[in-house]
């Protein structure tokens, strides 16, 4: 069934430009064939197209489904943007697909890209949710100061997960021994130059717990995709 993308449905009946496009110039669909649409905030609308027009493609809704995520409770993941965006955009498909509720671009000290537009990785994101037959959409923050992201209240668990050896390495855990199934969680990934040691400190002050991702040097978005890949495999070991 094919599935597209409307936050407000329940309201106007109507998809978004390019959805309409999509539904209508792209699969040919017409009037009085069934789609799927989600809103982002966890419904699945079945509908009937009533209204097969390009720009403005009308719907009727036929039915509403509660959709919840697969995990219950937050997941977010800040992460420094890498030089090159198309690493960054492979990372939120990704993540998306396997599941989170928030991803943070973050500026650091070593940051090799220190501005970003966050539309590209929304679209990114609603692309990724809809390949995955989800119907919750997660929130891409605008790109993060550390500084200010260290200062925002969390009530969960928080890692900071690092792999430069000039960095206090003692306190470190495996993040697949310290994450605790169905909590809440945050981790910060660093830039490809990892974080500074006053990041890391600052961050260890704040309540953030050192953390690896294993003995490999991984790209950004590699330790990226692997930390909500442990999240999830140590959830669904305890369930």
């Amino acid at each position: 069934m094919p599935r597209f993308y409307c936050p407000d449905i329940a309201a106007t009946q109507v998809l978004p430009e390019e959805e309409s496009r999509h539904c209508v110039k792209v699969l040919r669909l017409a009037e009085g064939d069934p789609i799927d649409v989600v809103d982002g905030c966890g419904n699945r609308y079945a509908c009937r197209i009533a209204l097969a027009h390009p720009k403005r493609c009308a719907v009727e809704v036929c039915a509403v489904q509660a959709v919840p995520t697969h995990w219950q409770h937050q997941i977010g993941l800040a992460v420094a943007p890498t030089k090159h965006l198309d690493r960054m955009e492979w990372m939120v498909e990704k993540c998306v697909e396997m599941g989170v509720n928030r991803i943070v671009p973050l500026r650091c000290h070593n940051s090799e890209r220190t501005e970003l537009k966050a539309e590209r990785l929304r679209k990114i994101a609603v692309a990724a949710m809809k390949q995955s037959l989800q119907a919750t959409l997660p929130q891409i923050d605008e790109m993060t100061p550390l500084s200010a992201l260290l200062d925002e209240p969390w009530s969960g668990q928080r890692f900071i997960a690092y792999c430069d050896a000039e960095l206090p390495c003692d306190q470190r855990k495996p993040l697949a021994q310290g994450y605790k199934a169905g909590c809440d969680v945050m981790v910060l990934i660093g830039p490809e130059g990892d974080f500074s040691p006053e990041e890391v400190s600052r961050a260890v002050k704040a309540g953030f717990e050192p953390a690896t991702l294993g003995e490999s040097r991984l790209r950004t978005e590699t330790a990226a995709v692997k930390a909500c890949a442990t999240l999830h495999t140590i959830d669904e070991l305890k369930q």
